[in-house]
């Protein structure tokens, strides 16, 4: 269901603009990197210009920068290979290993394996569940840590084809064990963020389409009446919620467990239908910001009651590891945490959640500090839309983020690494 509902989207003659942001691909690529290269003896008196990586290295270690400039000079170069997409074989490993075996967490025991390389616990259970499914768990932890170290390395670059000799492997290995520290965590969060970026590909595609869907279906509720006004009203908060149930079908949740969470959808929806009528009733007594909080909260009933349920979805997956002894968390409130953190590794589930909080918090503040957009249809369909159009953001901009965490990480280490240099 999910392929074909992208497919469908991409049969859609779309601008080229439009198809570019929903970023559209046919089929996952098998890995994607990129190569930044160092090739001249020069750029090593710049070190504020060279890449971190290799700053990090030499400040560890002075005395690799007279070896890289003897590369240099032999015709060679260094280049720094970065991995941006994680192979899809990888991907399918550790969504195996979370959902035949971790209750369909990631960050349980992920970072653990590959910072250390500490096995999950599997259960006869799991093994036994795992092979009516064809998979051995055993091998997909295999297959993880055999790319353990590929995401992020040194390499020799030969233009020339000399012919690297035992000096220049030499140097290569000792510089890519200088940046260990950095390779895994790149590693850990390129596969964390991949994992659950590529699993809810459909609820992104609905987040994506509801920035333009969203504006026009709330312009159109000002001009339509009756069962008509009524479509235009609801079509991006339905969909915002089927972005939802569909981000969370990609984190192994079943259709089955879905469709028992959203029995409360239904009076939900009555109530936010009911509190939207009483929107005009607050302010006819003045009071403008409980007006405009109610206004933004019923515009997010259903997403952001959803948005709650997952956490709390996850809370009882984290119960469950606890429980079987594959996590040692006792507090109920560290439990709660790493439910959200997970919950939140999704950029879809992300999103909506940010625009679910955005939403009411922006009426509030416009019905407050501009009462006399109050009955304006336009600012009105703005702050009815403000929720999707947060989410969308976010999703978009979900894989910068991501490297900006890594790249603010990185910074932190250099300094961490400067300050022991001058100690």
């Amino acid at each position: 269901m999910r392929m074909a509902f992208i497919e469908r989207l991409q049969s859609l003659k779309l601008p080229r603009f439009i198809r570019k942001l929903l970023r559209f691909q046919t089929a996952p690529p098998v890995g994607v990197y990129n190569l930044r290269v160092i090739s001249l003896e020069e750029e090593l008196e710049f070190p504020d210009l060279l890449p971190k990586e290799l700053r990090y290295a030499l400040q560890k270690e002075t005395s690799l920068e007279k070896r890289i400039a003897k590369i240099f000079k032999s015709g060679k170069s260094i280049g720094i290979r970065t991995v941006e997409k994680t192979p899809e074989r990888v991907l399918n490993a550790i969504n195996n290993i979370a959902v035949i075996s971790q209750h369909r967490t990631i960050i349980t025991w992920l970072p653990q394996l590959l910072l250390t390389q500490k096995r999950p616990l599997f259960l006869p259970a799991d093994h036994e569940a795992a092979a009516k499914l064809g998979v051995d768990l055993d091998e997909e932890i295999a297959v993880i840590l055999s790319h353990r170290l590929d995401f992020k390395k040194f390499v020799l670059v030969d233009e020339g084809n000399l012919g690297a000799v035992p000096a220049d492997r030499k140097l290569i290995d000792e510089l890519n064990e200088a940046i260990s520290p950095i390779i895994i965590r790149h590693v850990t969060g390129r596969m964390t963020f991949d994992n659950a970026d590529t699993r809810t590909a459909t609820g992104q595609a609905i987040i994506k389409a509801l920035l333009f869907i969203g504006p026009i279906t709330q312009v159109l509720e000002m001009y339509t009446r009756g069962i008509g006004k009524l479509v235009a009203a609801s079509t991006d908060d339905v969909l915002a919620e089927t972005a939802e149930l569909f981000a969370l079908r990609g984190s192994g949740f079943t259709w089955k467990q879905l469709i028992v969470r959203s029995r409360l959808l239904i009076p939900v929806f009555l109530l936010a239908t009911y509190g939207a009528f009483e929107v005009d009733h607050l302010l006819d007594l003045g009071n403008l910001a409980l007006a405009g909080f109610l206004f933004g909260v019923t515009s997010v009933a259903l997403s952001l009651t959803t948005a709650l349920q997952s956490i709390r979805m996850y809370k009882e997956c984290v119960d469950n590891l606890v429980n079987e002894k594959k996590l040692s968390l006792q507090k109920q409130r560290s439990r709660w945490v790493l439910a959200v953190k997970q919950d939140f590794t999704n950029p879809a589930r992300l999103g909506l959640f940010i625009g679910g909080i955005v939403s009411p918090l922006a009426s509030m503040i416009v019905f407050t500090w501009f009462p006399q957009f109050v009955h304006n249809g336009w600012v009105l369909a703005m702050l009815g839309t403000a929720e999707t159009m947060t989410a969308g953001t976010v999703v978009i901009l979900a894989r910068q983020l991501n490297q900006l965490k890594f790249q603010l990480d990185l910074n932190r280490l250099l300094r961490k690494q400067h300050r022991v240099r001058r100690s």
